[in-house]
């Protein structure tokens, strides 16, 4: 498709902000009013239209996809979200580590135990360690604790969130990346640790550094998204 407007302005509007192309308000993929709760999320929009060229690259449109899938989709069935978020905490990445007398156990402990500390000390929460691959439930007053954080998230942090948490295979680690200040290269190295272990005793394999390159931009662009929503 090539270009069609000139002009792109992010015009505050009745409860938010909203991009127009030229004259005309953005609508989402749905239909709905592109309606952004704040201006920083609107320049966000804005950046990608300005950015194109004469040939409009959809492939470029991050943080509209995420602002579309928050307004038609999250804020339709939050609910569905919030159950899919809680599955995550189930299995969460951070509680499964190798057995002890594994090197490899060191490492988790290291890079591991802290981020799920930490999670547990914000939330008030307890999350059950497993040595293996055995699943073992976590506990009842564990998940309704943690669904009710992510309950009183508005419909932007928790689109942002569901991205963190797929990318990552846990929701310590996403959760954590929603804190004011977190780092962000940091928490994705914890996520893809035994990805890096196996790394460095058998070699890294080209094909599989450029789809974790790729993954790895999502999730940044995911907390930017998140960290450009007002808190709340």
């Amino acid at each position: 498709m090539k270009r069609f407007y000139a002009q792109v302005a992010a015009q505050e509007a009745a409860g938010g902000w909203i991009v127009h192309l030229d004259d005309r308000p953005l609508k989402t993929q749905g239909g709905r009013p592109q309606l952004a709760p704040s201006v920083e999320l609107a320049e966000l929009l804005a950046a990608e239209w300005r950015g194109q060229d004469d040939e409009i690259d959809p492939s470029a449109f991050r943080f509209r996809d995420m602002a579309d899938y928050a307004i038609d989709v999250v804020r339709k069935e939050p609910d569905v979200i919030v159950d899919k978020l809680l599955g995550y905490a189930e299995t969460d990445t951070l509680c499964y580590r190798a057995d002890p007398e594994d090197p490899l156990y060191r490492r988790q402990q290291e890079v591991w135990e802290p981020l799920l500390a930490e999670t547990e000390a914000r939330e008030g929460v307890r999350f059950h360690r497993v040595s293996g691959i055995l699943h073992r439930a976590q506990a009842g007053e564990t998940l309704a604790t943690l669904r009710n954080h992510l309950e009183r998230l508005d419909p932007f942090k928790l689109a942002a969130l569901e991205q963190l948490v797929s990318l990552s295979a846990s929701l310590c680690i996403g959760l954590a990346a929603l804190e004011p200040g977190a780092d962000a290269d940091a928490l994705w190295n914890a996520a893809n640790l035994e990805e890096d272990w196996q790394a460095e005793r058998w070699g890294k394999d080209e094909e599989a550094a450029a789809r974790r390159e790729g993954r790895r931009k999502a999730f940044l662009n995911a907390i930017a998204f998140a960290r450009s929503v007002k808190p709340g």
